[in-house]
């Protein structure tokens, strides 16, 4: 017994115990091989944001096909201002983010959350001309579209039909 527990041998036989002991684990320990996403579902930040703002909350009226709704959230933006975001695993499995705040001046809050100050061109989405701006550095996107009221940003890596899809499903809500 004690050649077993001195020396090279000793070690050898301790060793072998121990992998065969990990390997045993993984062999009957189950195992996803399929992606796994968390859903959080996003309408009472939404009903929330809508009572703690003085204008019609813009929010999707239906999730695009094949994303996936992952977090959620309300923040204080500039100057107190609310900000909503709503971030999404897309079809694709890129990002995507869309945000709103009623923030002044509405520029500061737009090139924060697009990362750049600077247009490269528009994109139509349902008749609405949405500004586009690209942050190469970071491989992000963003489309920005500023109303009387909000501005919104749609942003992230995923590419520009994917941002547009959902600036199609936005709709404003009615304040109430």
């Amino acid at each position: 017994m004690r050649r077993f527990t001195q020396g090279f041998y000793g070690y050898a036989v301790a060793l072998l115990v121990c992998v065969a002991g990990a390997g045993l684990f993984l062999l009957i320990t189950p195992q996803s091989r399929e992606e796994h996403i968390p859903r959080l579902e996003y309408s009472i930040t939404v009903a929330n944001f809508g009572h703690a703002v003085p204008y019609g909350v813009w929010a999707p009226r239906q999730d695009p096909a094949g994303w996936v709704p992952n977090s959620n959230r309300i923040a204080k933006g500039e100057g107190g201002a609310q900000v909503l975001y709503l971030g999404y695993a897309t079809a694709k499995r890129q990002h995507a983010m869309f945000a709103q705040s009623d923030e002044r001046p509405a520029a500061g809050f737009a090139n924060r959350m697009a990362n750049s100050d600077k247009a490269t061109g528009t994109r139509q989405v349902g008749g609405v001309a949405w500004e586009q701006r690209f942050r190469e550095d970071k491989n992000q996107r963003s489309l920005v579209r500023v109303t009387p009221e909000v501005t919104l940003v749609i942003t992230g890596t995923a590419d520009w039909p994917e941002l547009a899809e959902l600036a199609a499903q936005l709709q404003q809500r009615p304040k109430g």
